[in-house]
Parts: structure tokens; C-alpha cells; sequence
């Protein structure tokens, strides 16, 4: 008798996740707002999946929501078909982390470069001291910084180097996932183009797989494998990149493609 064959589950799989939020109308009447409508998808090992929406969209509540920042109304995330519990930061952090658009605001300018990547060491691993430094400085020279610049404070560095620095956080865990909240939106083109350049060169490196919340498509269409176009909460069109936005059959993928090149050829 032949065994049957037996398939993997996808790396990150989301199933009928939604959130929705209270507003009070009155002093006793409060409306549900749908900022996420039930959605569902997957995300495989080396891939990158870029979410795309008009401002309000809920690109960026699901992506929180990925994180762990927001807790969900329903619906499952489960990561190497392990489910993510709300609350549960210590095993969300090991397999995934999340970069910031504003790294200026992100990171603590209170305390040096090698704490930062130090205190998720700390909080999440049995590292002796001396392993947590050469970790940090090992995690540094990754992403392009000299190890000298684990005792500089955050406000010392450009927003390049601060951008490398919070992708050092996000990767010193050795996560599976990185979630990219418009992390490239506030960086100077050449400077993006350095970034980009990074985040696929550790994607090839340590075979990670991103989630890119992003608003410039030339970006989405350059390293993402799979896109969602969101409106209004929900996922109102899916599928390879490219296929989408050579033949996008949703007005709102239209919309966001037309306002796109209308914006490249200023």
C-alpha cells in the first residue's frame, strides 16, 4: 500500500482574523468599526508578501495585529503551525518581529545602540553576557554598521543608520518573519535603495520571509512576491505582484496603480 503524501504547513498562516473596534457615539451608544474584515492567507519560507491600501485601508492594523500589538477580534495566526497567542510576546518574538516607519521615534534615544539589541537578548534568551555582546556586534557588522556604533545613542546616527539599527533588532532573535510597517516611506531614495538591497540580501542569506506594508508599488513590485490590496478592512484583491499590476481588476488596485505613475512621472 502506497503511504499518502504528507504536505507542510505554510510558514505563517492566517485564518479569519479581524478586529473590530467600539466607538462611542454617545454618552450610553457606541458603533462597531470593522478596521479588519475576516481575511485569510499564507505566506511561505523565503517569500515576501506586501500589503497595499489607500490611507485607512487596515493595512497597517493588520500588520499590529501580526506583531501582537493589537489583540484580534478572531480569527488564528499560527507560525510553523505553532498558534500565536495574544500575549504570549516571548514565543511571538522569537519567530517574528517588526520594523517601524519612524526609527527616530522606534527606537529609545535614551540608552546606546548595544542596549537596544542587547535587551531582547536578555528578556528572550539564556545568553551569558559575553554572548550577548558578541551577538550584538556580530548582528551590527550584518547589517552593514562598525562595531563601534553599538556606544553611540540613536540621535547620533543618520535615519539610514537608524533604519539598519532597528533591522538589527528585529533580526537578533533570528526570527522566521519580518513585518515592515512603511519602514522604507521616510528614507531618501538612495538610502532606500541601500535598505531594499539589505533586506534582500538577509532574505537570501537566512532564508527569511517578510510582510511589507507599503505604499510605493515601484518598492511592492521590486522585492515582493505576493500582494494584498486592502480597502476599508478588507482584502478586495490577491496574487503574484506582477500579475496584479499588469492586469489589476479591482478599481481600487486601478486607483492605486494610476495615482502611482501619475506621482513617478512628476
Amino acid at each position: 500500500m502506497l503511504n499518502e503524501p504528507t504536505f507542510s504547513p505554510s510558514l505563517l498562516q492566517v485564518r479569519s482574523l479581524s478586529k473590530t473596534y467600539q466607538n462611542r457615539t454617545g454618552l450610553f451608544r457606541s458603533r462597531a468599526v470593522q478596521a479588519v474584515k475576516p481575511l485569510s492567507f499564507d505566506l511561505e519560507v523565503g517569500q515576501t508578501l506586501a500589503i497595499v491600501g489607500e490611507a485607512g485601508s487596515g493595512k497597517s492594523t493588520l500588520a499590529r495585529i501580526l506583531a501582537g500589538m493589537i489583540e484580534p477580534s478572531s480569527g488564528e495566526i499560527h507560525i510553523e503551525g505553532q498558534l500565536m497567542r495574544h500575549g504570549d510576546y516571548q514565543t511571538r518574538c522569537k519567530l517574528l518581529r517588526m520594523i517601524f516607519q519612524d526609527p527616530n521615534s522606534s527606537l529609545n534615544r535614551k540608552i546606546r545602540v548595544g542596549q537596544i539589541l542587547e535587551t531582547p537578548l536578555r528578556l528572550n534568551t539564556e545568553m551569558s553576557e559575553e554572548e550577548r555582546e558578541d551577538k550584538v556586534m556580530q548582528t551590527l557588522r550584518m547589517v552593514g554598521m562598525l562595531a563601534d556604533h553599538a556606544f553611540f545613542y540613536p540621535q547620533m546616527l543618520s535615519a539610514g543608520q537608524q533604519q539598519r539599527v532597528a533591522l538589527a533588532r528585529a533580526l537578533i532573535l533570528n526570527p522566521k518573519i519580518v513585518v515592515a510597517d512603511e519602514a522604507l516611506s521616510t528614507l531618501d531614495i538612495s538610502v532606500r535603495s541601500q535598505i531594499i538591497n539589505l533586506l534582500l540580501e538577509m532574505q537570501e542569506t537566512m532564508g527569511l520571509s517578510y510582510v511589507l506594508v507599503a505604499n510605493d508599488l515601484g518598492v511592492v513590485s521590486h522585492i515582493s512576491d505576493e500582494v494584498l490590496v486592502m480597502h476599508d478592512g478588507q482584502v478586495v484583491e490577491r496574487g503574484k505582484t506582477l500579475k496584479v499590476f499588469a492586469d489589476p481588476q479591482h478599481t481600487v488596485t486601478k486607483k492605486l496603480i494610476q495615482n502611482y505613475n501619475n506621482e513617478y512621472r512628476r
